[in-house]
């Protein structure tokens, strides 16, 4: 998974920080964008988490920090419903221009009412999935409109929202009052989704009630059952980022697998080296791979190293070759587990005999077998391990043939 960080102008002049997070692959299939909760930002756990849920279903995620919030630029004043609105708009409109028009939008408590809105003007959207949504936009104001009275109504207040102080005036609250979301709801005639917890103590689950009954088919309700309303435990965000993934594949055309050709050859690798830097495509006729190299040296990490491939082939072999040869005795070997790791060490350290001492590619495997196996059994086994294809290729003389073709 990538993360990029960008810097967006809203219309306003106002410099939005914003996290555009890609697949392993780098290759998104589609756009989505993260509105956060009230008050919140990006940087939020159940932000993180939705979001990076969502790149391993294929997705590219922007989560960004509203106005006034997080490291965005602007006043917290200027930051009331409409602008959040404006602000997804213009995140939207970077987006399309930069990359591809997002196709799906994520809010969660007052940042779902805003998709919500947001969706129902930006004609690229095509479903939307909400977390703990209110029903109408001014449910957030009893947090603070209790500490600004009619004098105040055009000088700046400092109030407490959550334990955090933010200033704010009477203009701010009145923005509140300007959305009819059941109405925006009921004609939105997009595919929707609603998450919602019972145990919502923030927003009550019948605000969900509410917005499913508002609104038209095709719509959807999933209970996030026992989390709370900032679904502080991972385990729930990470669950709602899975289910919005899932519930929304059913309304994208589905991604025809473009395969590079093998020309013939069992797989073909192939690098785009201004591009991808180490990330490697590895492609079989039916079958796609992505190889990296670790951080440490000046990779990205986005897949198992060329080594790490060559311990898995290893291991795979091991015990598809255990399993067959169990099988073919009747043994009860339920399961295998093969440890592989490769290294560089020195026949000194080996303890080996050679004319010239040297450093050697050492391969360390290491089984584990489940199931009622006696001793020679499992010695059996231990020396099966050896005779699996992979093994012996590694282990013979190899003659490699290069050629070279013409682009």
């Amino acid at each position: 998974m990538k993360n990029t960080k960008l810097k967006i102008e809203n219309r306003k002049g106002d410099i939005l920080s914003a996290h555009l997070e890609l697949p392993a692959n780098q290759k998104p299939n589609y756009f989505a964008i993260f509105a956060h909760c009230f008050t919140c930002s990006s940087n939020l756990n159940a932000a993180r988490n939705v979001s990076r849920t969502l790149t391993q279903q294929g997705f590219g995620v922007i989560r960004f920090d509203f106005t006034g919030l997080g490291k965005s630029e602007g006043k917290f004043a200027d930051s009331h419903f409409s602008a959040n609105v404006e602000d997804l708009i213009d995140v939207h409109a970077y987006i399309s221009q930069a990359y591809t028009a997002p196709s799906l939008l994520v809010g969660h408590s007052l940042g779902g009412a805003a998709v919500l809105v947001a969706a129902s003007r930006i004609a690229d959207v095509k479903a939307v999935a909400t977390i703990g949504a209110p029903a109408t936009v001014d449910h957030v104001k009893h947090l603070f409109s209790h500490q600004i009275d009619d004098n105040n109504a055009t000088n700046d207040v400092e109030v407490n929202i959550g334990g955090r102080p933010f200033v704010i005036n009477n203009d701010f609250v009145k923005e509140f009052d300007k959305i009819d979301l059941p109405e925006v709801v009921k004609n939105l005639r997009k595919p929707l989704l609603i998450m919602h917890s019972p145990f919502d103590k923030i927003v009550g689950v019948e605000n969900a009630e509410k917005l499913y009954k508002t609104a038209l088919h095709p719509k959807s309700f999933i209970t996030l059952d026992n989390a709370d309303h900032l679904l502080t435990d991972v385990i729930d965000s990470q669950y709602a980022g899975e289910m919005i993934g899932t519930w929304a594949k059913r309304y994208f055309p589905k991604e025809e697998n473009k395969m590079i050709s093998t020309e013939g050859e069992q797989l073909v690798g192939h690098l785009n080296i201004v591009e991808d830097n180490f990330t490697t495509t590895i492609q079989t006729k039916n079958h796609a791979l992505i190889a990296d190299e670790p951080i440490s040296i000046g990779g990205n990490d986005f897949g198992p190293s060329p080594y790490e491939y060559l311990n898995a082939a290893l291991a795979a072999c091991t015990v598809m070759t255990l399993k067959m040869y169990a099988e073919r005795k009747h043994w009860d070997l339920k399961e295998v587990y093969v440890y592989v790791s490769h290294s560089r060490k020195h026949s000194d350290d080996l303890k080996l005999e050679v004319d010239k001492p040297k450093y050697l590619d050492h391969i360390s495997k290491k089984l584990k077998f489940i199931g009622n196996l006696d001793s020679d059994q499992r010695e059996r086994l231990k020396e099966i391990s050896s005779r699996c294809p992979v093994h012996k290729t590694i282990a013979s003389e190899l003659i490699f043939e290069t050629q070279l073709l013409q682009d």
